[in-house]
Order: C-alpha cells, then structure tokens, then sequence
C-alpha cells in the first residue's frame, strides 16, 4: 500500500506518555484524510536534525527561494485524535520537487518478521507527505522541542533518569557520604 498525502494541510508530530513510558507519532493531514504512524524517539531526533540540513541544501541549490522561518504555534502542532497508527515507521527518506516547490518526507513501514525477505520487503506500507517547506521546517522545530521534553538526564553517566529512580554505573548504586 502506498499512500500520498499531496499537498498535506498539517504534519505534525508529538509523544504521548509519561517521560520514559512516551510513543512518539507523526500525523499528516490532507483536506479529506489524516494518517497516523509511530516512530521511536531517536529516529524523529534524527528526522528534525536531517530536515534542518536538507533545507539547508534546498536553500544553497535555489537561492532565489525564500529560507523557511518554521514558527511554531504549539496550540496546532499536537496530534488530533483520533491517534490510530496505521503502522510503525522503519526507513525514511526526505526529496524535493522543485516544479511544486514542496518537499516530501517518505516513511516506509518497518518491516518486523525474523524471516523477512526481499519480497516481504517490497510489500511494506509507505507514505508520502508532501509538505511546504515551511511546513516541513515547522515539523523539524517542533520535533525537536518534543525529543527535549522528555526525562531528564544523568550529570554522571548521560543516561536518562527514570521517574521511579535511577541506577547511575558511575556511582556503582551507591551515594557517596
């Protein structure tokens, strides 16, 4: 199955949880359709991080374009329910169409089975957003907002700090007196 959102209206992403138990969503939305997947956190962090950098490209190959802001109104950039993921994210993949001045951000469903084969591969569920750039550098902004407002993390070790404690190798467990 292969889905596009062309042009997408809104694309967002958020988590929904508690730090450290949080499930992370893009969802894109067309006049007619909204579509929903799961992605793990460290994959939107490198989303965010890859959009900025692409832009970045866009903007060095069309210098006549105007560069993006990415205002963020966090009243908008929340998922809307129904939050009903269609699949989870594997690959993703960011291009260009210059006529159109959009970019499309791909996402292509992660493929689970152990004994997964080329032919299984070529089956997964993919879906393209074609957003602004705007649009796109919005997502970008707001993602990595939404990676940050997670747990806080260790000084010793830089591991996450878990609401219900934390066990810190560099202490060995143990509070120096």
């Amino acid at each position: 199955m292969e889905i596009i959102l062309n042009p997408c209206t809104r694309i967002t992403a958020d988590a929904i949880g508690k730090p450290g138990n949080r499930v992370f969503y893009i969802q894109g939305e067309t006049i007619t359709q909204k579509l929903t997947v799961i992605i793990e956190k460290i994959q939107l962090q490198s989303l965010a991080a890859a959009i900025l950098k692409f832009l970045e490209e866009i903007h060095t190959n069309h210098p006549d374009l105007i560069n993006p802001s990415g205002k963020v109104n966090e009243e908008i950039m929340h998922i809307n329910p129904p939050v009903d993921p269609i699949f989870r994210v594997g690959e993703i993949g960011l291009s260009y169409d210059g006529a159109s001045d959009l970019a499309i951000m791909v996402v292509n469903e992660i493929v689970m089975e152990a004994n997964s084969s080329e032919d299984s591969e070529n089956r997964t569920n993919i879906i393209q957003f074609w957003c602004t750039r705007e649009q796109l550098k919005s997502f970008s902004i707001w993602g990595l907002e939404i990676v940050q407002k997670g747990r806080a993390f260790c000084p010793l070790c830089s591991e996450p700090i878990n609401p219900d404690g934390h066990f810190c190798p560099k202490k060995n467990g143990h509070n120096k007196h």
